[in-house]
């Protein structure tokens, strides 16, 4: 409740929470009754004498029972993906090289297990490209218009400028690194990252491979997560940063190797083996979107069978994220899905392992040097972080840390 323009107390709320009278915490704190009606109010300011006797009788701090309410400071951001329609939207922030990025609270993104709060709300949209730097060098606003030859990042980037209201801590945003990728180990890590450093923030976006890429590539976030294989080189990962590179440096970090197959509900009752097994038994799949590695390795499986990917049912069937594959097995919406070992073995589910794949960690080389991603990267190969990875299953972490390319 405002007592002048600027000052805010928490006063009746603490008390009744108390279960005190007005009169009551008055004769505590050597006060008359009227002045305890009188602050809760609005009708005064207390003079320092009762600010300290009040919070001394009610088992608080001064600063818990009275505050300054300031207007909340706001930035200039880049959001990171198509703005909702409202102008006022929830947001994350963080800063990624030299400007601030805004990743809006909607759906899927609004929610881990629990809401995620938010850092700040956004109060004005500009959808224009940005095509400038900012003039004020807290606040730089870099252009994010990058030229991709893939068909996922074809076409020139847009950039939305935007305006945003603080609600958290600048040094808490300032000290936060920004990881996209489809993997739930990296909330893990994440986890204990922050343990060892606990003034670091480390923000993790679901993003299948293609799209993580496609977030560090237009600066969005500090590390990708990635495992996608090509079959012309033989190689993970390397020949998509390679081509989507353009005039970037990229270093390539082995998270580890992970198992990716079929999800199949337990003692496979439909007696699948392989991806043919599908069409022969009429079961239905789930996967995950176009560009995703489980999806590549779907359409890889199937071209190697000679399976028309046309014959296969589910494919309709569009899973968010690896818990939703196995939660639509495991409720018999779908007869098989495409995932890992670790995600099998979490569910109860039966794996049918289809391939090895190299789970990279893509970082921006001017990246490197910052403090939040060194934290983050150093803590790979802490004992206890190895230990989560082995207890979880799936992973082989014998390479975890190791530069695995230069780019």
């Amino acid at each position: 409740m405002k007592l002048d323009v600027n000052l805010c107390n928490n006063l009746k709320s603490i008390r009744t929470r108390l279960g005190m009278s007005q009169q009551e915490l008055a004769n505590i704190a050597g006060v008359t009754r009227q002045t305890i009606g009188g602050l809760e109010s609005g009708q005064y300011a207390p003079s320092v004498t009762v600010s300290l006797c009040l919070a001394k009788a009610l088992g608080c701090t001064v600063e818990e029972l009275f505050w300054l309410e300031e207007d909340l400071p706001e930035i200039e951001a880049i959001v990171a993906e198509s703005a909702p329609n409202q102008q006022r939207s929830r947001v994350s922030l963080a800063r990624v090289g030299d400007q601030w990025i805004a990743y809006p609270l909607v759906g899927n993104d609004a929610f881990r297990i629990e809401m995620i709060p938010s850092d700040g709300e956004m109060v004005a949209v500009n959808q224009q490209p940005v095509i400038s730097v900012s003039d004020r060098p807290a606040l730089a606003l870099a252009q994010r218009l990058v030229e991709r030859k893939e068909r996922h990042f074809q076409g020139e980037a847009k950039s939305q400028k935007v305006l945003v209201k603080l609600l958290n801590d600048m040094d808490k945003l300032q000290n936060t690194v920004v990881i996209a990728g489809c993997t739930p180990v990296l909330s893990l890590l994440a986890k204990a990252t922050e343990c060892w450093h606990p003034k670091l923030r480390v923000y993790y976006r679901f993003a299948h491979s293609k799209a993580a890429l496609g977030s560090l590539c237009r600066g969005e976030v500090h590390i990708a997560g990635m495992h996608l294989y090509d079959p012309k080189t033989g190689e993970h990962n390397i020949p998509f940063v390679r081509e989507a590179s353009t005039d970037k440096n990229f270093v390539l970090i082995t998270l580890g190797v992970w198992e990716e197959g079929l999800l199949v509900p337990p003692g496979n009752p439909r007696g699948i083996k392989t991806v043919s097994d599908l069409v022969e038994f009429g079961a239905t799949i789930v996967t995950q979107q176009v560009g995703s590695g489980s999806r590549m390795l779907l359409e890889r499986k199937l071209l190697e069978e000679r399976v028309p990917f046309q014959n296969v049912k589910g494919l309709d069937h569009i899973a968010y994220n690896h818990q939703d594959v196995a939660l639509s097995v495991v409720s018999g919406m779908a007869d098989a899905g495409i995932s890992t070992a670790s995600i099998a073995a979490a569910f109860g589910l039966e794996f049918i392992p289809l391939h090895q794949a190299r789970y990279d960690l893509v970082i921006l080389k001017e990246y490197l040097e910052q403090s939040p991603v060194q934290q983050f990267l150093n803590i790979l190969g802490h004992r206890l972080v190895r230990s989560q990875l082995e207890v979880l299953g799936g992973y082989d972490i014998s390479k975890i840390g190791e530069v695995a390319a230069n780019i």
